[in-house]
């Protein structure tokens, strides 16, 4: 399939989901910014650093931000930006995951970027570079369009203090051992796309690409699960971060496939009854990005030097630092542990080693050769949609 193939299924399936309705209607516009604010579409929980607000973004980035809180779908997202009110209200949106990038560009809502206006664009990690594992979601048709801001491999939580051992392997989800004890996520593209390169990698199932399956393989590896499911292994599918946060802490589930924020999280209000880690899957993860784009109204608007001074923010090891210890998620920059390490009264060197860890390990799981990029429009998308709600229903 070729990108003009992909970029057009992407947006008419976005089209037919939702309808003018909703793109006018149903999602909430921005806030009139005083003076030369940039005007952004973002996430406030995962998009900004330093403070409650985005007053420390603001001070870093030397700029007015007024920012609108973004939880859009995909399908939604797109169609606010490509034919709804989206490029009226915003110089700048972040994105939901793999794939957005190419749909907003191919229908010109987001504009190409001209990197040599981010001096710390020097310091984008390798794989983001030509030719690199990630380079292509940066990119449209060769040019760049977006700035990443944050990336992950998602894996899976566990409790150490009750499993006594640190699980490699996607396979302990399946441990008789755990039956009840078990949860997954309430969402076809990670739980798919995790559980299908574990069974790609392990011979159970044959997989092409696991981001990107044929619905013979979606059917494959909705079967399995639905064969689990009937046997009482999983205690629930979580749903949202609060959700997921309570399961762990609550010791209600001893594994659980999760954003890494959510094993942080709980951590923290556990305190010694129990010793949650995120462990690294010898079979692989799905690893993912989150990135900032300009819009074409952004630059009509001139708002383009103050979206390249956000960027610039986004790829310092200062954000980077941050972002990390926070909520574990990678930075997107070269030279964040000699940040954490030259910076003790914000980093406490009791604390550095454990940050620094998180980074070795997450290091670890983007070199998995077994890893599968996210991929928010797979080319057999119903296949997906109704295997889940098969699932679900079981």
């Amino acid at each position: 399939m070729n990108q003009m193939q992909w970029t057009r299924r992407a947006f008419m399936y976005a089209s037919s989901a939702l309808g003018t309705a909703a793109v006018m209607g149903q999602i909430p516009g921005a806030t009139a910014a005083e003076g030369q604010a940039l005007k952004i579409w973002a996430n406030p929980g995962v998009h900004k650093v330093g403070a409650k607000d985005w007053s420390a973004m603001e001070a870093q980035a030397g700029i007015k931000i007024a920012a609108t809180a973004k939880s859009a779908r995909a399908d939604e997202a797109i169609q606010k930006m490509v034919v709804g009110d989206g490029n009226k209200l915003f110089d700048a949106v972040t994105d939901n995951g793999g794939g957005m990038e190419d749909a907003l560009a191919s229908q010109r809502a987001i504009v190409p970027l001209d990197t040599a206006r981010i001096p710390n664009w020097k310091n984008i990690v390798p794989h983001y570079r030509e030719g690199g594992i990630a380079a292509n979601t940066l990119r449209y048709e060769g040019k760049v369009y977006s700035t990443p801001i944050i990336s992950n491999a998602d894996s899976l939580a566990y409790d150490f203090k009750q499993i006594g051992a640190h699980p490699d392997s996607w396979g302990v989800m399946f441990d008789s051992q755990f039956k009840g004890r078990v949860a997954l996520q309430n969402d076809f593209g990670p739980t798919l796309t995790n559980m299908a390169i574990y069974l790609k990698e392990s011979g159970k199932i044959e997989i092409g690409n696991a981001s990107d399956m044929t619905p013979k393989e979606v059917q494959a590896v909705c079967e399995f699960l639905i064969d689990w499911k009937k046997k009482g292994q999983f205690r629930t599918f979580w749903d949202g971060f609060q959700n997921g946060v309570g399961l762990l802490a609550s010791g209600e589930v001893l594994v659980m496939s999760c954003w890494e924020p959510i094993q942080i999280i709980a951590n923290r209000k556990t305190g010694d009854k129990a010793d949650l880690h995120y462990g690294t899957m010898k079979e692989g993860h799905q690893t993912w990005n989150n990135m900032i784009m300009l819009t074409k109204g952004g630059r009509q608007r001139g708002a383009e030097e103050l979206y390249y001074k956000l960027a610039n923010v986004y790829l310092s090891t200062w954000f980077g630092a941050r972002t990390l210890a926070t909520l574990g998620y990678q930075p997107q920059m070269v030279g964040v542990d000699e940040y954490i390490k030259a910076n003790p009264e914000d980093f406490p060197t009791s604390v550095q080693a454990d940050i620094l860890d998180i980074l070795t390990r997450k290091t670890a799981r983007f070199a998995n050769k077994g890893n599968a990029w996210q991929n928010v429009f797979p080319k057999h998308i119903r296949a997906y949609q109704d295997w889940w709600a098969r699932l679900q229903a079981a």
